[in-house]
């Protein structure tokens, strides 16, 4: 059973009502909000990598046990572009476009210059961020998308380089609870630095209706350890006296990717692990917007999903999904997937491990400052203020975690993942025990699952108390899929609102509570 990722997905952008069998919740009402590329030949041109495929926004509205469906292309100025030429005439991370061959030279030497020092795709593929009380389709590059959450129109195009000197964003964001929103970007050689740039945007909205990135401010910035070559990082951790960024052996060359066009390569071919490089664990004081002294570092590995971070009793424990390289970036190559699709292939599956940073370093060389008994994870004490951290792996085979967000920064039990046991499509979602260290399965049978979302029931006591969501794709060719609800708590299916769609695989999303 195999999942064919280049498929090219229709849109359906008037509601759909679903056929909902067993009983939803009362309390449970809003939209679910999810994205992901569905598009990925244009006339005779075809993407390259998965992730570079056009945005597909798709919902699902929950409303007195009923549920209606839509999905729309995210239309931004790549999809028109591309659209309007019939071909990929913008270049994503992982293909380089090229103009026609019919074009005359001169335009030809104006689409070179451009592409020395690339204006990035607003093709916004990967996650929904809030901003103030704007929602935002967003990829990894220095533009996201305003959309409305309701009709899945789009809206504004939104350049952080207007607000903020940051050259790449993380696309995923933490919110606290006054409804602030808070990213971390990179900013490539300013005045000769490099350097990672967390900062805030505060929530509401602005009372002259401007952009809410308007009113961004930086909390801190972090030196980047090579100028030419920052590391690559899809998420950071949150708790609430401290943010926790892994700069982790998977880098940028900005210089390669700079002639990347010239060269005729994708500006993914740029992106190199280094297995002889450690991996830095940088923890950040939110009240003095410093790094603690302490310097921390582990073995090279690759993360992309933190699944939460927490204080307990002078240590900063953070849970992170880890790989031991890169290839998994490389597995998502549409060529590459239809080679495994009959193959038996080597998976490097994924860890979820927890790693410990004590708050103080006073301690003899070579002990293991960490205190906890509840966990395995060392911190050692060695030369020069440094710290060498080993993770405890909790589990293994999982991935694209959630939590009760809730509990965001906070000591917590209960996780929500992907069961990529085998290969990284997932056909089970499990709940795991952090503290028992028990995982609870379901088995999607012939259907292949995204992210699971945990939503709290209003005015829970318990971690659990609520359901879990997850879009099930049906395997079974001309067969629609399901949206799942399951009970937090037991794991067990309590409705399905089926559809008569053929879903895309989707990459992450965003649960809005109906606020009436």
């Amino acid at each position: 059973m195999q999942y064919d990722y280049s498929k090219d997905k229709d849109e359906h952008p008037e509601p759909i009502k679903a056929d909902v069998k067993g009983l939803i919740p009362e309390w449970l009402q809003g939209t679910l909000l999810r994205n992901g590329p569905g598009l990925f030949s244009l006339g005779e041109t075809r993407y390259n990598h998965w992730f570079d495929g056009m945005a597909l926004l798709h919902s699902f509205t929950i409303k007195k046990g009923e549920v209606t469906y839509k999905s729309k292309y995210l239309q931004g100025d790549t999809y028109n572009s591309n659209m309007q030429a019939n071909r990929i005439v913008v270049s994503e991370m992982g293909t380089m476009a090229y103009p026609d061959p019919c074009k005359n030279i001169f335009s030809k030497v104006i689409t070179f210059l451009s592409h020395t020092i690339p204006d990035f795709t607003d093709n916004c593929a990967n996650n929904i961020i809030k901003y103030g009380n704007e929602y935002h389709a967003t990829s990894e590059t220095n533009y996201i998308r305003k959309i409305d959450p309701m009709t899945l129109e789009t809206q504004d195009k939104v350049d952080y380089l207007k607000y903020l000197p940051v050259n790449i964003v993380a696309s995923h964001t933490h919110y606290d609870k006054e409804g602030n929103s808070y990213s971390m970007g990179t900013c490539i050689a300013e005045k000769g630095k490099t350097k990672y740039t967390l900062f805030k945007v505060p929530g509401g909205s602005g009372s002259d209706g401007s952009p809410p990135l308007k009113s961004a401010e930086v909390v801190c910035t972090v030196p980047c350890r090579s100028l030419l070559s920052p590391s690559y990082y899809h998420s950071f951790g949150m708790t609430d006296n401290y943010f926790v960024f892994i700069e982790q052996p998977l880098k940028l060359d900005v210089l390669k990717m700079a002639t990347a066009y010239l060269r005729r390569v994708s500006w993914a071919s740029c992106m190199k692990f280094h297995p002889e490089d450690s991996t830095l664990i940088h923890l950040i004081d939110r009240k003095t917007k410093k790094e603690v002294g302490i310097k921390f570092y582990t073995g090279a590995m690759a993360v992309y999903h933190q699944v939460n971070a927490f204080e307990d009793d002078g240590h900063v424990v953070f849970d992170v999904i880890c790989y031991d390289d890169n290839s998994l970036y490389e597995m998502f190559y549409l060529d590459k997937l239809k080679e495994q699709m009959g193959a038996d292939t080597v998976y490097c599956k994924p860890k979820c491990k927890r790693f410990v940073l004590p708050l103080s370093d006073m301690g003899e060389m070579g002990e293991d400052l960490v205190k906890l008994k509840y966990t395995t994870a060392s911190a050692v004490k060695e030369k020069e203020g440094k710290v060498l951290c080993q993770g405890e792996v909790l589990c293994d085979g999982v991935e694209l975690p959630r939590i009760n967000y809730n509990f965001n920064g906070k000591k917590y039990r209960y996780s929500y993942m992907c069961c990529v046991d085998i290969s990284p499509v997932a056909t089970k979602i499990v709940k795991f025990d952090a503290e028992m260290k028990q995982k609870i399965e379901w088995t999607g049978g012939d259907g292949f699952a995204s992210e699971p979302v945990f939503i709290p029931r209003p005015d829970a006591v318990d971690e659990d108390d609520g359901v879990v969501l997850t879009c099930i794709i049906n395997a079974k060719p001309g067969q629609g899929g399901f949206l799942l609800v399951l009970d937090g708590k037991s794991f067990k299916e309590v409705a399905r609102a089926c559809i008569d769609v053929d879903f895309h695989m989707d990459m992450h999303g965003y649960f809005i509570p109906d606020s009436s």
